[in-house]
């Protein structure tokens, strides 16, 4: 049975207490905007990116709420290192915005093969989840960012051995992560919450502008389900689900979701990939 409709926006007075959130591939699109939303609702916020320019600006922009971090997401080990970091620098991270991701790009696959996609989009957001547990408490929340595209999975191009277009490639990694997030909910029953969220088809960011070649649809529609996954007693309880707002509701993922011989093959090779 799927949820009802969620159109409420949580309120300064639904969440009053501070939150340490830290939200990846914050210096662009969606991450950006949902970090200058959540640091003026008065949280305090860890940018994540790859330039250390965009990162410095964003925190001067934000102020003393907001902290840095760097680390190329296409490289697993610079990720175990950020999450390292961040478990010896903080003593709790309430939320993690799983947002970084890469739809087109000009080189696909990396050195070992394995195409970027996979690893941004997949591999990296559940690595850095599992290694920032020690610092998560248990009413936490992991909000990843899934995609209205998703599609079967092909595991040979999963782990690098076979090339695939860029929105196979795309939808099938933003699947993969969400089959991950429904795994790891039934795995840790106790929390945190692990919730993926399509934000919206067609948001204006740079990678709706660069790989579809339209402006966009209001970021604002994306900023607010993300507050609202972060924040809201709405998600709570919602963990394991996908939450998809383009019908404004929980919703089945793709098909394959629900068939537990392909969900334990792909979760299998995410998680091989949490042993770097």
């Amino acid at each position: 049975m799927l949820w009802p409709s969620m159109s409420c926006l949580p309120s300064l007075k639904e969440k009053t207490m501070k939150k340490t959130i830290l939200i990846t591939g914050a210096t662009d699109g969606i991450g950006r905007a949902t970090a200058l939303a959540l640091a003026k609702m008065g949280h305090a916020v860890i940018l994540h990116g790859r330039n250390a320019k965009k990162l410095d600006d964003l925190k001067v922009e934000i102020g003393a709420n907001a902290s840095l971090v760097q680390a190329d997401m296409a490289d697993l080990s610079q990720v175990a290192k950020m999450a390292q970091d961040l478990v010896a620098a903080y003593d709790g991270i309430d939320v993690v915005i799983n947002n970084a991701g890469v739809f087109k790009t000009s080189s696909p696959r990396l050195a070992d093969g394995s195409d970027v996609r996979f690893v941004v989009n997949t591999f990296a957001p559940a690595l850095l989840s599992h290694l920032l547990l020690p610092a998560i408490p248990m009413d936490g929340r992991l909000v990843h960012l899934s995609s209205a595209a998703q599609a079967s999975i092909d595991l040979n191009a999963m782990v690098g051995k076979r090339q695939l277009q860029d929105m196979e490639a795309y939808a099938q990694s933003k699947l993969a992560l969400t089959m991950w997030s429904q795994d790891f909910a039934s795995k840790h029953c106790g929390g945190p919450v692990s919730v993926a969220v399509n934000p919206g088809s067609l948001l204006a960011t740079k990678m709706v502008r660069e790989g579809f070649g339209t402006l966009g649809n209001d970021l604002s529609i994306g900023v607010n389900i993300l507050i609202r996954a972060a924040l809201s007693d709405e998600f709570a309880s919602a963990s394991g689900r996908y939450f998809d707002n383009d019908s404004g509701q929980f919703a089945a993922p793709h098909s394959d979701a629900a068939n537990a011989e392909i969900v334990s093959s792909v979760v299998a090779i995410v998680d091989a990939h949490l042993k770097v």
